[in-house]
């Protein structure tokens, strides 16, 4: 509602029509700026007013008798005149009130001299652009309605403005206004805004009308001090995101969004009034206090949802930050490893290396990691440490690791319902080394992970698919190209269906495995075990056969030699079912760790045996040395023993003597 009290009847008196303003009040007689002051001033004071043209100038000019200036002295109305243009008024200083309604005046001139005009009404008119006010300093209703003003200009003195309508025009854009502190009423509506903003200084403002315009958001209404009624209805409002700034103003009141696309929303009542709690009136209804409940029930579980949604967003970012920091370590581990590796060809770069043999058994052979961290990585290392360096996710029935910390979450004590649930177990950033030695754990804390998937974790060979034998089932494996090599190998996927054959594989990377991929692989593969197998001792295949394949073995080996007739075909079957399963047990995988421990085992056996043999032969030397000097002596030796001899015994008598007292001598 406009402050203030203006009447407008209709009668051919002038004394009909009063004008009061008053700003310690707040009613409008009717619906003023609410349905977009479309009022009809019908007073007939025309009936009793001539328009005189002038040979001096090209304006009609205004005269009125004496009676007529007494009677109305502060107001005069020149509603439906047909006008094109305002009038020239002379020796009206006095009036207060002026009216030009419903004519065809296209500029606004001729009232410069009228300074202690109050209101002027130009509503209805075919006005351009606002003009000739700027020495109605005293002006406090301004009606422009229904006119064809594109922009608010040439306002800047018109600073005691308390009224302003501009309704039905062609603005789109408010500006120009901000000066204006004692305006208390603001028309807008029907024009072409799509944006509310620069507000601020409207600090009077009580009513402001933006209805049928293209608004999609409000700002700055916030900023209103003394705002209560603001009328926003048939917009394109679609959110209350849009208007978020209305719920951060305590003064509002009074508000309207019918007509908009948000009203059509199921969540739009609550949403408003839990925004808005201040509100006593939403779409020209009364707010009841059984709504405002409902709206409070309802604002509470929507801050359980926001609560649980910034949990969840939290966690989320966390994620994202932690999976983050653990590919920096990836990254930068990759990197120290492959200078590690140039460092150590650029040592060997003149002599090639023989393959190491271990038990019969042929490794591959890794760079030993003891070269100096460079100082500018080590140093990234550090920073990065003071993140989370790894990440263990469950997410329905999938066990997610990052980072080579996360294997660690394998020995903790996982409850039953949720190992039992797990049937997809993925690594990333991990190194398949480390994986290789937690296979074993994963097997039982998981029992039904019947789905591995890998990502960045350096799969670079055939040979490390070997490992996977140890678990109890897979029926899928996701090898993703990003950071495992391996899958450039075109022969690939046949290598897993021919070493994982007994685990009756269904997918490989998301394809279907069919029989003649399972016959390819054995076809491609088989001679390789056989081969493997065919070349190890008796005691080799013993030693990397499980307890209940070593029984199996041993059968194997009893069974030879025993006439064909012995064993049934069943047998024969099962004999030869094992033997593939045996073969293929021969191509296993040595992990870096275990081939270093291995590859030191052997230095110490070499250095050992060195030794041993550097002791044997030393001490061949020195008997074959001590033989020669023996060869040598031995003749002149042999002389002196006889002759001493022949001395001793040429007197028999004497020598029996001799040798009879040495005896009684010893005892």
């Amino acid at each position: 509602m406009i402050p203030g009290k203006y009447r407008s009847v209709s009668g051919r008196a002038a004394n009909n029509v009063e004008f009061k303003l008053n700003k310690d009040t707040s009613s409008f007689p009717g619906r003023l700026l609410q349905h977009d002051l479309e009022r009809n001033y019908s007073s007939r004071q025309g009936d009793h007013i001539n328009l005189v043209s002038s040979s001096l100038s090209s304006f009609p000019i205004l005269q009125r008798s004496s009676e007529e200036k007494i009677l109305y002295s502060d107001r005069l109305s020149l509603e439906r005149q047909k006008l094109t243009v305002c009038p020239i008024i002379n020796g009206e200083d006095h009036l207060r009130l002026l009216n030009f309604q419903h004519n065809f005046i296209t500029r606004i001139q001729n009232i410069s001299n009228l300074q202690k005009l109050i209101s002027l009404d130009l509503y209805d008119n075919q006005i351009e652009e606002i003009s000739g006010l700027s020495t109605l300093r005293c002006l406090r209703v301004l009606l422009l309605g229904k006119n064809r003003i594109k922009k608010i200009s040439n306002l800047e003195n018109l600073k005691s403005l308390d009224v302003l309508d501009l309704h039905g025009n062609q603005i789109t854009k408010i500006e120009n206004i901000n000066h204006l502190c004692e305006l208390r009423v603001l028309n807008l509506a029907r024009n072409f805004l799509s944006h509310v903003d620069n507000l601020n200084g409207l600090d009077s403002l009580t009513e402001l009308n933006l209805r049928h315009n293209q608004i999609t958001f409000v700002r700055d209404v916030d900023n209103l001090p003394c705002l209560q009624h603001l009328f926003l209805s048939f917009n394109n409002i679609s959110s209350f995101d849009s208007v978020s700034c209305l719920a951060d103003s305590s003064s509002l009141s009074d508000i309207t969004f019918d007509g908009n696309p948000i009203a059509q929303e199921s969540w739009y009542k609550h949403t408003v009034l839990q925004n808005m709690m201040q509100l006593r009136q939403l779409d020209m209804k009364r707010i009841t206090e059984e709504e405002r409940r409902m709206a409070s029930v309802l604002a509470k579980k929507e801050e359980e949802k926001k609560r649980e949604s910034h949990k969840q967003s939290l966690l989320k970012e966390k994620k994202r930050l932690t999976i983050n920091n653990v590919a920096r370590q990836w990254d930068l581990q990759q990197q120290r490893v492959a200078n590690i590796a140039t460092n150590e060809d650029r040592k060997d770069s003149d002599s090639a290396q023989d393959p190491c043999q271990i038990d019969g058994s042929t490794l591959s052979a890794f760079p030993e990691e003891t070269g100096p961290l460079d100082s500018g990585l080590n140093n990234a290392l550090q920073g990065l440490s003071v993140i989370d360096t790894y990440l263990v996710e469950v997410d329905g029935d999938t066990l997610s690791l990052y980072g080579s910390g996360a294997l660690e979450s394998l020995d903790r004590n996982w409850s039953v319902q949720t190992a039992g649930m797990i049937t997809t177990v993925s690594f990333t950033f991990i190194e398949f080394d480390e994986i290789v030695h937690v296979l074993p754990k994963l097997k039982i804390k998981f029992p039904n992970s019947l789905h591995l998937k890998f990502k960045e974790t350096n799969l670079v060979m055939l040979q490390q698919f070997n490992a996977l034998a140890q678990l109890r089932r897979v029926d899928q494996l996701t090898i993703d190209p990003q950071g495992n090599p391996v899958v450039n190998f075109t022969l690939w996927k046949y290598y897993v269906l021919f070493r994982l054959s007994h685990f009756s594989m269904q997918k490989i990377n998301g394809t279907e495995v069919t029989q003649n991929d399972m016959i390819m692989a054995e076809r491609l593969f088989g001679i390789l075990a056989h081969v493997a197998s065919s070349e190890l001792p008796q005691y080799r295949l013993i030693s990397i056969l499980g307890d209940a394949r070593k029984k199996q073995f041993r059968y194997l080996l009893e069974s030879k030699g025993k006439k064909p007739g012995i064993i049934n075909e069943e047998n024969n079957d099962s004999k030869r079912l094992v033997g593939e399963n045996t073969n293929r047990a021969t191509l296993n995988y040595t992990t870096r760790d275990f081939y270093n421990e291995k590859l030191e085992e052997i230095k110490e056996k070499k250095k050992f045996c060195k030794t041993y043999i550097e002791d044997l032969v030393k001490e061949a030397t020195e008997i074959n040395m001590k033989n020669e000097a023996l060869q040598k002596l031995w003749p002149q030796m042999f002389i002196e023993l006889v002759r001493d001899a022949v001395i001793e015994i040429r007197n028999k008598n004497s020598y029996m003597k001799l040798c009879l007292q040495q005896i009684t001598d010893q005892k």
